[in-house]
């Protein structure tokens, strides 16, 4: 991500998981010389009616006053963390989707808040999420937290998923860059069996192969960090070699770090999906912001 544009592009709509999404891209911003761009999109599915006409230009007025004010917040709120942050807060009537993929092109990282309301209601659902994460330009935070059990700790660990993909060669890229500018210890979790038996039978005939199997899961999660530990000493390496689904390794991990990084989709993917169930389900059900992550392309 070093050599990206140095914005942080935030979708707003006033909600209270917008208001977290704005305060986190504030956080990141702060300190390593980023620009905030807030965006609000308007909802103006209910201008039109039957047989095409427009909605009154009153009630559009409105709308747009709406919007306007929510920008404006959302502009206040990041500079009640850090006054001398560079922010910009623009209304637009696209749609929102569609705007946050096309200006990922040229910033550094998409941040979204959990399910809200306005011109974002629904982007951290079903298709929309996978739209966005799955297309945008650069990597997409989904900012989530513990559900009402606490914060997320702050001085809690980077954890990023590795499998030896493309994606996950991204994702470690970006999570090594996160644990040094927040200086943090990383969470390197392999987990290298993505497999759900069916029955007691079937797992105890497979049991063999995991003493077998294991040496070469451990050489290729060492040959993945080598270089980047080399990149980053401040970074503390802790690697993490799990028999489990990745899901539900991650889904654990997050519990107690501050980010989880993984990639959009890994080696178990099928052919032509662009997200992951993994990642999908950490976008769901993380404790803690997600941050997923594409390889970049050739430009």
């Amino acid at each position: 991500m070093t050599d990206r544009n140095r914005t942080v592009l935030v979708g707003v709509d006033g909600s209270e998981g917008s208001s977290d999404a704005v305060r986190w891209a504030a956080r990141l911003a702060s300190g390593r010389d980023l620009e905030l761009e807030l965006v609000h999109c308007l909802q103006l599915a209910g201008l039109v009616y039957g047989g095409g006409l427009a909605g009154s230009a009153v009630l559009f007025e409105g709308i747009q006053q709406d919007g306007e004010r929510i920008a404006a917040e959302a502009r206040e709120l990041a500079l009640s963390e850090d006054a001398s942050l560079k922010v910009r807060s623009e209304v637009f009537t696209d749609s929102a989707p569609a705007l946050l993929i096309d200006r990922s092109k040229k910033a550094r990282m998409v941040v979204l808040g959990r399910t809200g309301t306005g011109g974002f209601t629904g982007m951290l659902v079903g298709a929309t999420t996978a739209a966005v994460v799955s297309h945008a330009g650069c990597p997409v935070a989904v900012v989530r937290g513990r559900h009402g059990d606490g914060p997320v700790p702050q001085d809690g660990p980077v954890v990023v998923g590795v499998d030896g993909s493309p994606n996950s060669e991204a994702a470690i890229a970006v999570a090594f860059e996160e644990a040094s500018f927040r200086k943090a210890p990383l969470v390197a979790v392999h987990a290298w069996v993505d497999v759900v038996y069916d029955s007691t039978e079937s797992a105890a005939r497979l049991m063999p192969q995991w003493e077998t199997l294991q040496p070469t899961e451990e050489r290729l999660l060492a040959q993945r960090l080598a270089g980047w530990q080399e990149k980053y000493p401040d970074v503390e390496v802790q690697r993490k070699l799990v028999r489990d689904r990745p899901r539900h390794v991650l889904l654990d991990e997050s519990d107690r770090a501050q980010l989880l990084v993984v990639g959009s989709r890994g080696r178990g993917g099928f052919a032509g999906m662009l997200l992951g169930s993994t990642s999908q389900a950490l976008v769901h059900h993380s404790s803690c912001p997600v941050l997923v992550v594409r390889p970049e392309r050739k430009r």
